[in-house]
């Protein structure tokens, strides 16, 4: 993966005495620097949310149409430490996968990981043709059982790469072609809903 380019300069000031404070993604995102923030207080920064696109990350273009969303837990000095908190397809690329004589497949299932992280998980699947209701089903059994048993074997961190980098979306793909010809399988959308106890505990 390559480095990303990270802001330039120390840490600045404008009208009203605010302060920028530096945007740094979480360890299984490579702790990058994305950008900064303003605020009066380092207090003031604790819980916005932002987004970047997966490009950001990887400086590879053809991934832009995955948006990451992240949302500040810490301030240490002027940089403001964040963790995961969502994914989503932006809506043009959405629209591009639409197709006449296609049947599109969404299923929409709650997970839990490993270390007890409940995530809300939309799938989404388009077949080469128009397919029958017990093939849908099929596919949405397959997108669950599927989601939970990465979950299951995997901690937060690591299922939440699974689910930016295509990993699940691909070994979706992979066991659905064995049922109905399939153009494109990917993660719609994704949405942190509750953390582990010893993560609360631990804040």
């Amino acid at each position: 993966m390559s480095k990303h380019k990270k802001s330039s300069g120390e840490k600045k000031k404008f009208k009203g005495q605010k302060e920028f404070y530096a945007l740094i993604l979480p360890k299984y995102f490579g702790e990058l620097e994305v950008g900064y923030t303003p605020a009066n207080s380092p207090e003031a920064v604790i819980g916005r949310t932002f987004e970047i696109t997966l490009t950001d990350i990887t400086n590879d273009f053809s991934v832009m149409h995955i948006k990451l969303k992240f949302k500040v837990e810490e301030v240490v000095g002027d940089k403001a430490y964040t963790k995961f908190v969502g994914c989503d397809l932006t809506r043009d690329y959405l629209r591009s996968l639409v197709r006449r004589s296609t049947t599109r497949v969404d299923g929409i299932f709650n997970i839990t990981t490993k270390d007890g992280y409940t995530l809300r998980v939309t799938a989404l699947v388009f077949t080469e043709n128009r397919i029958a209701h017990r093939q849908k089903y099929t596919i949405r059994k397959i997108m669950k059982e599927i989601l939970e048993e990465e979950a299951k074997n995997s901690e937060f961190p690591e299922f939440a790469q699974k689910l930016v980098y295509g990993t699940i979306a691909d070994k979706i793909y992979k066991k659905a072609r064995k049922i109905v010809p399939i153009r494109k399988t990917e993660i719609l959308k994704c949405k942190l809903l509750s953390e582990s106890a010893v993560q609360k505990a631990a804040a």
